[in-house]
């Protein structure tokens, strides 16, 4: 049983996640960084986290879950990433207001707090494949 649990944890669906959420961190961090510069904490945050949208849905659409239940999954991930982004902003007010850390790594420790809902949620958009039920139909 944990043997099977794990093969499903270790499945290529979930390093095709973590490989595009890499590469969309790194972009969206770059673009936050350079924002940063000009704006405020929230408002570079908010400008990256946007442009992230559009990427993440192209790399969830072609790379990770390679389908889409069509505009199902392009209404939803929006909201995926509404509660992502305000958990996140949370975690970023947190961290800069409350603890009094550096605003410029606050971004990366939210992604890191955030993946497994992210991930969870993004499947269940993306995903072709009805939710399996323990109860027979």
């Amino acid at each position: 049983m944990i043997n099977q649990a794990l093969s499903r944890i270790l499945r290529l669906e979930i390093a095709r996640f973590l490989v595009s959420g890499g590469l969309n961190t790194a972009l969206t961090y770059g673009i936050y960084l350079l924002v940063l510069l000009f704006l405020p904490y929230k408002t570079s945050y908010t400008i990256s986290y946007i442009s992230g949208i559009g990427i993440a849905y192209a790399l969830n659409r072609f790379f990770v879950f390679k389908g889409h239940q069509g505009v199902k999954s392009v209404a939803l991930l929006p909201l995926v990433y509404l509660i992502q982004y305000l958990f996140s902003l949370l975690i970023l007010w947190v961290w800069v207001e409350k603890l009094g850390y550096d605003q410029r790594v606050a971004p990366l420790i939210a992604i890191i707090i955030t993946i497994p809902l992210t991930f969870i949620l993004s499947k269940l958009i993306f995903s072709k494949k009805p939710l399996k039920t323990d109860t027979p139909q």
